[in-house]
């Protein structure tokens, strides 16, 4: 039935964020985040907001739940129309009531009208929840256009309706023009498909693949996530020295490896609100290869040697064991030192080399003894603490990973780590990366080369991926609008690099 609710909209806000984390909240994390400025008494101004969700909450039982720290609402007999549109999404097999009923629901913003500009933190959440309710729309809208049997005069409202919400979708303005042509309309198929080259050249983005290219694509669906997750195949090899290593392949199509990097986990990271609509994205076009380096994720833990020639010595065991020939090979942060190493030594493995906010020679290298002394500190800090609850210690290695993420995706991003890997292989890892130094080899890249780099990256500043690219024969430099050194899925500069990735691996490759 309708409930009246309470007219105050910071009490609203608390009810839509209790029910949205579906965990426990610290009374001091609701304070900062809703009344952070105004009231000089913040818990009591929490007190008063959660004297009045009770009555709305507890008319039958008691579900809102407060004690002296925390506050949470227990959601069973709750239904929350977000959650039932993710679960339409992943219904197997989909459900065209359930897709209709919501997309129906997201059609409106979410949470419309509790927008609270001068609380940053609040701001800042409720701008995440709503790009990833418009990314599940988007899904939805593709599961109902691409997996239900609908006429060409059903589908045509869905298709153009997917399209607008995602104008540079190659398989959205594909659909709409096949449909359009069902229908017998070629003439506003041929318009639909110059406005869309039109929007896509406007955008700066790499030209899309011929209307024909893109159609004999659509034989291979494209898989939400929870579906491409299903699919993934995780298998184990050994490395030289017997190390167990675990690795993976997702998806259709010509390979694509990724070499590893700080921090991976082949099952954990797959649904992460940081990378997957990256990897997900990838995986759409290739079969994408990826595994958990020594001492981390779902490879062996307790090892006697974690180095850099070991990291690939790790890329070489695996890719002779996924039996790929010749490839495009990713790296990401320290994994491009890895993947240039790889590439140099087996020239003719590799078919292209595309490195992300990478560099070539570690911090130690060169550095002033103040340089020295705090990064030794940090490893300290690390070696002693990251095994805490308390992710203050690992916060101190992640804050300029992500510094646009929020507090959500950093509490994600830190339980993470503490899940993958265990507080001597984390310090062991940054001893190697310290001293990473491939300098000398850049100029033995045959491999043709894409270098990008997040222009306000506060890891790996800006300059050391433009000298990394100066010094690889050929190498294409690319910069993106981002200060993630870590790139954030719902980030407008993960969409440019999945299409800067498809745009290199696209154009032929030149013989002499």
């Amino acid at each position: 039935m309708a409930v009246d609710l309470p007219a105050s909209r910071k009490t609203r806000a608390l009810i839509a964020y209790l029910l949205l984390a579906d965990r426990p909240q610290r009374r001091e994390h609701l304070c900062d985040l809703l009344w952070d400025e105004g009231p000089d008494d913040p818990r009591g101004a929490l007190r008063w907001s959660l004297s009045k969700l009770r009555p709305v909450m507890d008319r039958d039982r008691r579900r809102l739940i407060a004690d002296r720290e925390t506050v949470v609402i227990d959601r069973e007999g709750i239904v929350v129309d977000i959650h039932d549109a993710q679960r339409a999404l992943e219904t197997e097999p989909p459900v065209a009531a359930d897709l209709l009923a919501a997309l129906v629901a997201l059609r409106e913003p979410l949470l419309a009208g509790l927008d609270m500009p001068r609380h940053e933190r609040f701001a800042i959440w409720l701008a995440a929840e709503r790009a990833a309710a418009e990314r599940l729309r988007r899904s939805l809208l593709h599961r109902l256009v691409v997996s239900i049997a609908l006429s060409p005069e059903d589908r045509l409202p869905w298709a153009r309706e997917w399209l607008d919400a995602d104008p540079f979708n190659t398989d959205a303005a594909v659909h709409l023009q096949e449909t359009l042509r069902q229908l017998g309309r070629q003439d506003d198929a041929k318009v639909a498909k110059r406005s869309f080259a039109d929007a896509v050249s406007e955008a700066g983005l790499p030209p899309p693949p011929s209307t024909q290219e893109a159609a004999r694509e659509l034989a291979i669906p494209v898989l939400p996530a929870h579906d491409m997750l299903q699919r993934q195949k995780i298998q184990f090899c050994k490395a030289a020295d017997g190390v167990r290593l675990a690795y993976a392949c997702v998806g259709e199509g010509p390979p694509l490896v990724k070499a590893a990097n700080w921090l991976n986990h082949l099952e954990l990271d797959w649904d992460a609100p940081i990378w997957a609509p990256l990897f997900q994205e990838l995986a759409r076009d290739h079969m994408f290869v990826r595994y958990d380096a020594r001492g981390n994720g779902m490879s062996e833990a307790c090892v006697a040697d974690i180095n850099f020639d070991a990291f690939v010595s790790d890329l070489e065991a695996v890719v002779d064991a996924a039996g790929i020939d010749r490839f495009p090979l990713l790296g990401l942060s320290q994994g491009c030192a890895v993947a240039i190493a790889y590439a140099v030594r087996h020239p003719e493995r590799v078919s292209h080399l595309i490195l992300w906010g990478g560099y070539a020679a570690g911090w130690r290298i060169n550095a002033t003894p103040d340089v020295i002394e705090e990064r030794e500190a940090i490893i300290t800090l690390v070696r002693q603490g990251w095994g805490r609850t308390d992710a203050a210690y690992r916060q101190v290695v992640t804050a300029t990973f992500m510094p646009s993420a929020t507090a959500e995706e950093l509490d994600w991003f830190n339980i993470f780590q503490r899940q993958t890997v265990h507080a001597e292989n984390a310090a062991r890892y940054l001893e190697v990366f310290a001293n990473i130094d491939v300098r000398a080899i850049l100029k033995d890249v045959q491999a043709p080369t894409l270098v990008m780099h997040a222009r306000g990256d506060r890891r790996i500043p800006l300059a050391t991926g433009g000298e990394l690219a100066a010094e690889i024969p050929g190498a294409e430099f690319v910069t993106l609008d981002s200060d993630n050194h870590l790139l954030l899925g719902r980030e407008p500069a993960s969409l440019a690099f999945v299409a800067h990735v498809r745009h290199f691996l696209s154009v032929p490759l030149r013989v002499g």
